[in-house]
């Protein structure tokens, strides 16, 4: 479940000595190349329109895979203080057409950090949405960090102007990725003032999950890897205890680095079919932008589940359930 060769040994894979040394040396000396993606055909001035434009059609997740119409600006390394007196670490990527525009916060998981979800951040901001790849603690304590992530969304309810004016404060959105989902359940169960969830192939730790999982009253999407080729641990709880508004797919032929952007060479280190890794993450990136999108717009999971259809029909999405 973990980015790094450290985190694999941890979780059973056994590393002959010099394969690990070529991964590191690979590793050290690769700069990540994002997937290319062709930008949608769509045309639109603000996110509103774009929302407007959106909402008029049949809700479709293949037009997600694409760029959004809007340019990003970057904004690397912020530092956000927050009342308690600690500091978060966190890339922002903004909607250059928006005036006002949703946040998404995306939390890493074990062993990784923001830089690893900032292809998703852009994507997301291309679309209209806001992102902040945010750092935490990568060993955890995932309940801590939850409890963490609830400080900046209230710090950031707040005081938007802590990120930036073009923040709609009402309308925060959390993702997180195989532990940083658990963080996100706690922040979520501990009254986080957010629209709304997207857990990405989440993973489950803790004896208080299933209470942090039992309150969370805001509407949730689990988009999950296939179980077939990496079952993710404790992923059932999250759909089984969260009490209402959530829904479940999983991605075909998809492993659980696919719910982030990985570094290539990591994938073919270890044998995750490095060619077809790139179409993966692409997967993975238009239901999370589907899911983002339908949140902050609607308030719900019914527009993504609606876009979902097609790809639940040839297979492509497959487990679907809802509750």
């Amino acid at each position: 479940m973990q980015g790094s060769a450290a985190g694999l040994a941890r979780s059973g894979f056994s590393i002959p000595p010099l394969l690990l040394i070529a991964f590191m040396a690979s590793f050290v000396g690769c700069a990540r190349r994002f997937p290319v993606t062709e930008v949608t055909p769509i045309k639109a001035a603000t996110p509103a329109e774009l929302q407007r434009h959106l909402l008029s059609r049949k809700p479709d997740v293949t037009q997600f895979r694409s760029r959004g119409p809007f340019a990003v600006i970057e904004r690397k390394n912020l530092e956000i203080p927050l009342v308690s007196g600690l500091t978060v670490e966190a890339d922002l990527y903004l909607c250059a057409a928006a005036r006002k525009a949703p946040l998404v916060i995306v939390l890493h998981g074990l062993d990784n950090s923001k830089e690893d979800h900032a292809f998703q951040a852009m994507h997301l901001a291309s679309w209209g949405m806001h992102g902040l790849a945010i750092d935490l603690p990568n060993g955890g304590p995932w309940s801590a960090n939850g409890r963490t992530l609830a400080r900046l969304v209230e710090t950031i309810q707040r005081t938007p102007q802590l990120v930036d004016e073009h923040i709609d404060p009402d309308k925060i959105i959390l993702v997180g990725h195989s532990f940083g989902a658990t963080a996100v359940a706690t922040a979520l169960g501990e009254g986080a003032p957010a629209r709304g969830g997207v857990l990405l192939d989440p993973a489950g730790i803790g004896r208080q999950l299933r209470q942090f999982l039992n309150r969370i009253k805001v509407p949730v999407m689990l988009i999950g890897a296939d179980e077939d080729i990496w079952p993710t641990r404790n992923r059932g709880q999250f759909f089984r205890f969260i009490p209402g508004a959530v829904g479940e797919i999983s991605i075909r032929d998809t492993v659980h680095e696919d719910a982030q952007y990985p570094n290539e060479y990591t994938l073919r280190a270890f044998e995750d079919k490095p060619d077809d890794t790139e179409e993966a993450q692409i997967a993975f990136v238009s239901a999370l932008t589907a899911s983002v999108f339908g949140l902050a717009a609607t308030g719900s999971i019914d527009y993504a589940w609606n876009s979902f259809e097609d790809a639940l029909k040839n297979g492509i999405f497959f487990n679907g359930r809802r509750k």
